[in-house]
């Protein structure tokens, strides 16, 4: 997204190392930063919905459930695949259903809202105010204490079940309206529902009494000391489906934890999802895990062991007894620029617009806006100009570039500027940047895309000057903004665990206090592609494999997650009915073709393809989805026109679909590019032409093939011909070994190309 307005590790141990300038500024290196915000700017907003013991951590924003620590009246809660919500009479549990909404673009919005929820309550007393109490890796315990008693609520991701525990008395089930209701005559400890051709259970303690109040509510006579019950959504009306549910209803979860593993000479990674549950009677066997299609898609070590499936907003969920599952999933890798091109037909061509974008420089690396996105955006844009300028062989045109681009970091990252700089929040555990734009400060969002940007350039910056990139020069402010967003450890008081990623959905969120009826969302994917990348890259260069290996598995998993949520191109989770290629928007509980701030069908599909960079090879996967979905431009901009619109300029963002396309066909992209053509603000001409000349001699990506170094790539002519490069961000050589046969030795810092 770019947030719910527009555009939204490791623990880095940087405040231990630095020393205190003033009472309100902290050195970092050659750097500072503030702990608190200037005169007039506003700070983070507090998260005072969590337990005093959550409160010792660090705020927990950007998650699929963080309307609950930030609002007094939370949103619903898309837990998949159910939804939950916090009221004031106790918690309110659905299962969604499909609603196909029209638009005024005459597409379709896909949406799956918590609708007619079963609502659990005490009888002996009133829920209190919800708070987190407790959060793990994809699992989280909601407390609705009052004075001493409490209602203590467990969901989570992909599980069926509410887990309910109350101090004291009975608990009442309200159902929305009258429906056919029973109490199991084999089991009289369930209470099975079916509500409009949905299925419910409530499953009791031993002992527990069901009583009929009226036709819409029932009361759990509880036995003494078991104040406890879980309510399921059942995706069907078997009565084996029933009776998987009750051997798996009274293990309750514990926590959630994922593990990934980065395999360097295979260049995959293995993820483990582990559950731990404890029996609150009975034999403790496990729960029931609901696998996305992302996980379950292609993973022959489950696909045998899956049971029923639910229809979700994700596709299909599918359920796995136990309480552990893995998946792998190939690393294809990337290298921080593209080699020279050689001399061509286009080599005039180039040449100018090298010229041109070098004396423009200044201007375009802040052309829009004057907040930390923009200007994070635009150091990226004349660093990629700078790899363009440094590879065609003019070496003083890169050091000007270079330095233009340090002196504007080093504005920000010294503390100095009364506009410009970044501020440490300690109590929330979250690092703002000023002038806000796009509500990062006042609504946490985006952090992962403002800061990914920043992160990058500073990777780009490394490669050529490692000592500004030291931890005593400018590092120090680097690793801030990596701990902001890839924090790796759990329970800290500095920054919250992966803040932005979730590790079950697979992909980021962009609210970072989770407004709207419809959950989290994120809009631009490839934005926090570019923040992932920007972590293997600093990692790499630094000889931080710890970093260097969580980007690794942020930058694999979102593309996994990309790929099914966003494209859909093994076809398993777009609705018939939804009319476009792809989704530019993903929320908790919808998905749908727009934008935060226009419908340009031309912004709607660009904000999902930049910025391109060599990172973005994952974009073509799918070749011929590439190709169907530039084909739908042309009818979607006539719809669009014939509303009546216009934007400006007319041909906004050619640039970048001519180079989205020229990853599945040079020639075709090559032709689309438009010299005099619009240019998106993240780009540049000079970029966008050695991309295209760049495919169109070497070829397009060749995923087939892997290496056993980090920085690499394969691309593959029509002719069959293939081009590896390897870049080696090491000080001593090394010999790299494709998974073809190919060998090479790369020198240290150097790019190497074969043939």
């Amino acid at each position: 997204m770019k947030s719910v307005i527009r555009h939204a590790a490791l623990v880095i141990a940087v405040v231990g190392i630095v020393s205190v300038a003033t009472a309100q500024t902290v050195k970092l290196g050659a750097g500072a930063y503030t702990l608190t915000p200037k005169r007039g700017d506003a700070s983070v907003p507090k998260a005072l919905f969590r337990t005093d013991a959550l409160k010792s951590t660090a705020a927990q924003s950007a998650q699929w459930y963080s309307t609950l620590i930030y609002n007094p009246t939370p949103e619903a809660i898309f837990v998949q695949p159910i939804t939950v919500r916090t009221t004031k009479a106790g918690l309110e549990f659905a299962l969604p259903a499909k609603e196909v909404i029209p638009t005024v673009r005459q597409d379709t919005v896909i949406q799956y809202p918590h609708k007619e929820p079963l609502v659990i309550s005490p009888t002996a007393f009133s829920p209190g105010a919800a708070k987190l109490s407790k959060a793990s890796d994809w699992s989280i315990d909601i407390s609705m204490s009052n004075g001493p008693d409490d209602m203590l609520v467990t969901v989570a991701h992909g599980n069926p079940y509410a887990q309910v525990q109350i101090t004291r008395g009975d608990i009442k089930v309200k159902i929305p309206f009258a429906g056919p209701a029973n109490v199991l005559p084999l089991d009289t400890r369930v209470l099975a529902l079916t509500l409009k051709e949905k299925t419910y259970a409530v499953f009791g303690p031993t002992g527990v009494r069901w009583e009929m109040l009226s036709p819409t509510e029932w009361v759990a006579r509880m036995p003494e000391g078991k104040g406890y019950l879980s309510v399921a959504a059942l995706p069907d009306g078997k009565a084996e489906t029933l009776a998987l549910f009750g051997r798996h209803a009274y293990s309750f979860i514990q926590g959630t934890r994922v593990d990934w593993k980065f395999d360097l000479g295979a260049s995959r990674v293995e993820t483990t999802f582990s559950t731990s549950t404890r029996p609150m009677e009975g034999p403790n066997s496990g729960t029931l895990m609901g696998l996305y299609p992302h996980q379950w898609f292609g993973n022959t070590s489950v696909e045998s062991r899956l049971g029923p499936e639910f229809d979700t907003i994700r596709g299909k969920i599918r359920l796995l007894a136990g309480t552990e599952f893995k998946t792998t999933a190939t690393y294809n890798g990337f290298v921080p620029y593209w080699p020279a091109v050689s001399d061509g037909p286009r080599s005039a061509d180039l040449q100018d617009v090298i010229k041109i974008d070098q004396r423009n420089a200044r201007r375009m690396m802040l052309e829009e806006g004057q907040g930390p996105y923009w200007q994070g955006k635009g150091l990226q844009r004349i660093l990629k100009l700078m790899d363009v300028v440094e590879q065609q062989g003019d070496s003083e045109g890169r050091d000007r570039l270079l330095a233009l681009v340090k002196g504007r970091a080093e504005q920000w990252f010294s503390g100095e500027d009364a506009r410009r700089y970044f501020h440490l929040d300690k109590d929330q555990g979250t690092v703002a940047s000023y002038p806000e734009e796009f509500f990062t400060v006042e609504q946490l969002n985006d952090h992962h895309f403002t800061y990914g940007y920043w992160i990058r350039a500073a990777a780009d910056i490394a490669l050529r000057d490692p000592a500004w990139a030291s931890k005593e020069q400018w590092g120090g402010m680097v690793d801030l903004l990596i701990a902001d967003i890839a924090t790796a450890k759990r329970g800290s008081a500095e920054f919250p665990f992966l803040r932005n990623f979730d590790p079950y959905e697979g992909h980021s969120w962009a609210s970072g206090i989770g407004m709207g009826d419809m959950g989290n969302n994120q809009e631009s994917s490839s934005e926090a592609i570019n923040a992932w990348a920007a972590l293997i890259l600093w990692g790499e260069i630094n000889g931080n494999h710890e970093l260097r290996d969580l980007g690794i598995y942020l930058y694999t998993t979102e593309i996994e997650a990309i790929n099914h949520y966003w494209f859909d191109i093994h076809g398993k989770v777009l609705a018939p009915e939804y009319k476009n290629i792809e989704v530019s928007q993903v929320f908790g509980g919808k998905y749908a073709h727009d934008t935060w701030w226009i419908d340009d069908p031309r912004q709607i599909k660009g904000i999902n393809i930049l910025p391109l960079t060599t990172a973005s090879l994952y974009l073509a996967k799918s070749p011929e989805f590439v190709k169907k979905n530039v084909a739908s431009l042309k009818p979607e901009i006539e719809l669009f026109e014939s509303r009546g619109k216009r934007v400006t300029p007319p041909d906004i963002w050619q640039d970048i679909f001519a180079q989205y396309l020229g990853l599945a066909d040079p020639d075709a992209g090559l032709a689309r590019w438009n010299r005099w053509g619009s240019f998106e603000l993240g780009d540049t001409r000079t970029h966008a032409l050695h991309w295209l000349l760049s495919l169109q001699e070497m070829g397009t990506p060749d995923f087939s093939v892997t290496a056993d170094t980090v920085l690499y790539s394969v691309f593959k002519r029509k002719d069959g011909k293939k081009t590896y490069l390897a870049f080696n961000a090491g000080k001593a050589p090394i010999q790299v070994s494709f998974s073809d046969g190919q060998k090479m030795t790369v020198a240290p810092n150097k790019l190497t190309r074969s043939p």
